[in-house]
């Protein structure tokens, strides 16, 4: 019976070591697989292959249309409500009467703040690169504003033109009046909107991991799949990248709100993640989009304002500008061009933009025109680059079904 038993015993352990490696290779195969499709998706790019990439971006756009359409078709009853408030207020905006001045007044403001709520969304969603709109557009309307507020020791520049122009009021003003935060009020519903955008274009990583979670089916993103490779491997992380996700992870899932807070307040590349741990997690759509409101539309666009206007602060600009010049052999070079487009700026300012304007002074107009255009062309190239690889990936699903339904 003994002996039996030790037989009965020793059978199970083969058995399970065999299963055991049986499901190991399965998994070895079936990661290795998953690599090779990622570097095959990887090579579906315009400068590799042109056509093959424009016919999946044309397929799969389609494909979302289709989604979309489907989507509104089931939600007809909100999309009426909404085409008869669009009637609404087309009428009273066509209509005659006391009212017209302020819808002008909405409308210029609704379009102002849908403007930059819309870079914001492109800086942050991005369909796997995101515009840098910062860098590109509110950190330079946040610098041209500081520059007008000290040179003109004012920031009630006229409106019109401002915001599209800015120059000089008309009334004097007392040398020295000018304070930081009149300049942080003066550009703070531009910055406020801006971060509401980005919070907005966080939301698609939280939404895509809270569905992967409740419906329990394999998720296709490959961020969700390398943060549940990650929680795997939590305990043995050793490089720097992997123990910061994981230290975003559980600052999020122990501290909640505050962790999202905190991660959200302060420039953050690992922010995803956040968005992620919080899907994964089922933490409530409020707290997470509450606190990542706060945190990037209040607390991180203050700080970002703060840094801009110090910078491009008057004192501190003409440091910068004679610190080049002290640069040796190229420093003069160099100097010439910034003075000269300090001294257009200040000549425009003072509405004397037809007087002699020095002949370079769009030197440094025309590098930062052709940066956003090479920017913004790079975007929408990652974007199309973006579809293609995800039509390729439907593709590539398929064909797997197929496999394992044979």
């Amino acid at each position: 019976m003994a002996e039996n038993g030790t037989d009965c015993d020793q059978r199970r352990i083969r058995m399970s070591k065999e299963q055991h490696n049986g499901n190991f290779t399965d998994s070895s195969m079936l990661s290795e697989r998953k690599r090779r499709e990622r570097e095959e998706r990887l090579n579906i790019v315009l400068w590799k292959k042109p056509l093959v990439t424009l016919q999946y971006f044309c397929l799969e756009t389609l494909i979302n249309l289709k989604e979309w359409t489907t989507k509104l078709w089931r939600r007809r009853g909100v999309l009426v409500c909404v085409l008869l408030a669009l009637a609404v207020l087309t009428a009273l905006y066509y209509i005659e009467g006391a009212h017209q001045q302020y819808v002008r007044y909405m409308e210029k403001k609704f379009f102002w703040c849908a403007y930059w709520v819309g870079l914001g969304i492109l800086s942050s969603v991005g369909l796997g690169t995101g515009l840098h709109t910062f860098l590109l557009y509110l950190g330079p309307h946040i610098a041209s504003v500081t520059l007008a507020a000290y040179e003109c020791n004012s920031v009630n520049f006229p409106e019109p033109p401002y915001p599209d122009q800015i120059i000089c009021p008309d009334e004097e003003t007392t040398q020295g009046s000018i304070s930081l935060w009149a300049i942080i009020s003066k550009v703070r519903l531009e910055a406020c909107m801006w971060g509401a955008g980005t919070a907005i274009g966080e939301l698609p990583p939280y939404f895509m991991a809270r569905a992967a979670r409740l419906s329990g089916a394999e998720p296709d993103d490959e961020e969700y799949q390398e943060f549940e490779e990650m929680l795997e491997h939590a305990e043995t992380a050793q490089d720097f990248a992997s123990r910061a996700k994981v230290a975003v992870q559980n600052l999020v899932q122990k501290v909640g709100f505050f962790g999202i807070l905190a991660c959200a307040s302060i420039p953050n590349p690992l922010f995803d993640l956040a968005g992620i741990t919080c899907g994964h997690f089922l933490v409530p759509f409020w707290t997470f989009f509450g606190a990542t409101l706060i945190g990037k539309a209040v607390i991180k666009m203050h700080i970002q304002k703060l840094f801009v206007i110090i910078t491009f602060s008057k004192h501190i600009v003409e440091q910068m500008v004679a610190l080049i010049g002290a640069i040796p052999s190229i420093g003069p070079s160099l100097q010439k061009p910034f003075q000269e487009y300090l001294e257009a700026q200040r000549i425009k300012l003072h509405h004397k933009s037809d007087g002699a304007v020095p002949q370079g002074e769009n030197w440094l107009s025309w590098i930062f025109e052709k940066l956003v255009i090479v920017m913004v062309c790079y975007f929408i190239l990652s974007i199309i680059n973006s579809m293609a690889q995800s039509y390729a990936k439907r593709l590539q699903q398929k064909m797997y079904s197929e496999e394992k339904t044979k």
